[in-house]
């Protein structure tokens, strides 16, 4: 507000001053009513006796005609024989010295060119200097936006998912509401909480609910807003953010992504950066140096803890550090049903399903679930959300958008239906894999066909015999392909690049090998200077780890060649529902898996689709099951 009146204040000086000058040249201009003419017509006019009198002011002179008109016109150099034709026809006239300005007026006129650009220049100045926000010399500014609990009204209600983060915090809550309820006991609150997690499972909306529910001003900056090219800038904001902060005390300072200023120091490529350091250095100070009455609470956010300098670990700043992970079956659906009050729903849609549908989606992926679903129903032209646009926005979502206008050869999608039974095939014999949810030979993203599984509950760990069972499904599309069509193709590359990689994993790093034994054979921690695993273990030892590895491939290889080659009938019947229907879902395939007919697809797929002529253009994609 200050700043506003300043600006106002400076601009209205101006117009005054602008105003005086144009009045003070009026005022010498002559006088009102008179007509400008040129210097020979006023002669002319004298000769011809039109002229009754004159009056000369240095260069300007002003006649009245025999009609009482005034005539005004401008000599450069006064003419000394306009006196004798003055004289000669009969004109009075009077010579009068030009009038010379008083001497306030001549300090005005003189001056006040150079007033002004002094005026314009201290206003860009103290534009520049954080005046106006953002200014170019704003260095050492705190870039931190307030909120307080007039534009703050988030609370624990709108967060869900997280219910053990949430009791961490809320004895932070508490402290803000009533400090003496923990200092009558000598304790004291932690001055800082580190909120580690994945991406969008609610860390910032968690910070800013803590402030919701205490009603208590919430200070948000990013991590890499501290760092500028100038040296010396991030540890001026660092201590201008506090300062602010203690003025508006009890409050929280929330630093998102903190591993932009926060990582260890001296780890970088020759030696670091010495502005994150000094930067780092003054958050340290900052965060152990004022009082623990001061009611300042630090919360910080990241998703790369391990790269964050120790010093700022340690109780007496980061005190507290809270896991915001991924939500399981039950917060997915409490997520789901908070993200739905905003949505009018149908009363088909269950939010237990879609939260068994869902695994390893965040809390940020689930609301944009929600909105995906509300877009399907409002390009339909429905009142409500139903079920049938959630199950199209999850498929979007894990399988990308379908690529209806790409046009494949008839060669093309059979060759593709044949790929995806055998993954769906292999998937239902194997006791241990998940359910199988979807096959499709529908192009989407850059995939020709995906079968889709959805494990029954959240996978928490990985095992032996789960792992090998994925690498036989993995193999499935392949085996198909060279049992019924005789050929084989470019798109099993992914399989076959995710069932080696899986393979090394069981020996390399889990200790699945019974020949190799339980050693860890690849240091992914210890990275080299560019990147990558240093080599610990020597050429022989090498040779045996890839020996493993392919034995273990060709086992699975020829496991799930048994499976198909005994279910020749299901992966024929697979294959034609998918060449007349492009899409099968869990119920059309466990028909088939039983000998029976499949039943028709649910209303809205297409039912009975036309081969199209060959057109003579097909794509390369990678057809693979989708992560479950």
């Amino acid at each position: 507000m200050n700043n506003m009146f300043s600006k106002s204040a400076i601009w209205v000086v101006v117009a005054l001053l602008l105003f005086m000058l144009f009045k003070q040249f009026d005022n010498h201009s002559p006088a009102g009513g008179s007509k400008t003419i040129a210097y020979s017509e006023l002669l002319d006019d004298v000769k011809a006796r039109r002229i009754k009198d004159v009056v000369i002011e240095g260069q300007n002179i002003t006649a009245t005609r025999s009609d009482d008109t005034k005539v005004r016109a401008t000599a450069t150099i006064l003419d000394r024989g306009l006196i004798g034709d003055l004289r000669e026809n009969g004109v009075r006239f009077d010579v009068k010295p030009p009038e010379e300005p008083s001497f306030l007026q001549q300090v005005f006129i003189s001056w006040f060119p150079m007033l002004l650009l002094i005026g314009v220049w201290v206003f860009f100045m103290r534009q520049m200097q954080g005046g106006g926000k953002g200014g170019a010399f704003s260095f050492g500014k705190s870039k931190a936006r307030m909120l307080d609990e007039t534009n703050n009204s988030v609370t624990f209600a709108d967060v869900a998912g997280c219910d053990e983060a949430k009791e961490e915090v809320s004895e932070i809550v508490d402290f803000l509401k009533d400090p003496t309820k923990f200092q009558k006991l000598g304790g004291r609150i932690p001055r800082g909480v580190l909120m580690v997690g994945p991406p969008g499972t609610g860390k910032t909306l968690l910070a800013r609910a803590i402030a919701g529910e205490a009603k208590v001003p919430f200070f948000s900056i990013s991590g890499s807003d501290f760092v500028e090219m100038f040296v010396g800038v991030g540890a001026s904001r660092v201590r201008d953010m506090f300062e602010n902060a203690k003025k508006h005390s009890p409050c929280i300072i929330f630093i998102d992504e903190i591993d932009a200023v926060g990582r260890h120091r001296g780890a970088g490529m020759g030696g670091g950066n010495d502005e994150r350091e000094q930067t780092l250095n003054q958050l340290l100070v900052e965060m152990d140096g004022f009082e623990a009455t001061s009611g300042v609470i630090v919360i910080a956010a990241t998703n790369r803890a391990d790269v964050l300098d120790k010093a700022l670990l340690r109780p007496g700043r980061f005190d507290r550090q809270v896991m915001v992970g991924l939500p399981d079956i039950r917060g997915r659906e409490q997520i789901l049903n908070v993200h739905m009050r905003k949505v009018p729903i149908g009363a088909d849609v269950k939010a237990d399903i879609l939260a068994r549908g869902t695994p390893g989606f965040s809390g940020a992926d689930l609301a944009n679930l929600v909105n995906e679903a509300a877009l399907f129903a409002a390009r339909r032209n429905k009142r409500l959300v139903e079920m049938g646009d959630f199950e199209d926005a999850k498929d979007k979502i894990y399988m990308g958008p379908e690529r209806k206008s790409m046009v494949m050869r008839e060669e093309e999608r059979r060759n593709t239906a044949y790929h995806e039974s055998g993954h769906a095939v292999v998937a239902k014999l194997l006791p241990k894999a998940d359910p199988v949810h979807k096959v499709t030979i529908m192009p989407r993203g850059y995939a020709l066909g995906l079968t889709w599984q959805l494990p029954e509950h959240d996978n928490l760990s990985g095992y032996k015999d789960k792992m090998l069972e994925e690498i036989s499904i993995l193999f499935g599309g392949r085996i198909a392909e060279e049992i019924f069509v005789g050929q084989m193709s470019t798109g099993a590359s992914n399989d076959f690049a995710r069932a080696t990689k899986l393979a090394r994993s069981m020996v390399t790093r889990f200790g699945m090998s019974e020949s190799m034994g339980v050693m860890v054979y690849e240091d992914s921690e210890n990275e080299g200077f560019f990147g990558g695993a240093t080599k610990t273990i020597s050429e022989a030892t090498q040779q045996k780890v890839d020996a493993e590895i392919r034995a273990i491939l060709d086992t699975q290889y020829a496991l799930s060649r048994r499976l198909l080659e005994e279910n020749r009938d299901k992966v024929e019947m697979m294959t034609k529902a998918l060449l007349d229907w492009e899409t099968i879902d869990a119920e059309q395939i466990n028909d088939i898996m039983a000998g029976r007919e499949p039943r028709p697809p649910k209303t809205g797929i297409l039912t009975k689709r036309t081969p199209p002529g060959d057109s003579g253009s097909g794509g390369v994609a990678t057809n693979a099951t989708a992560p479950a």
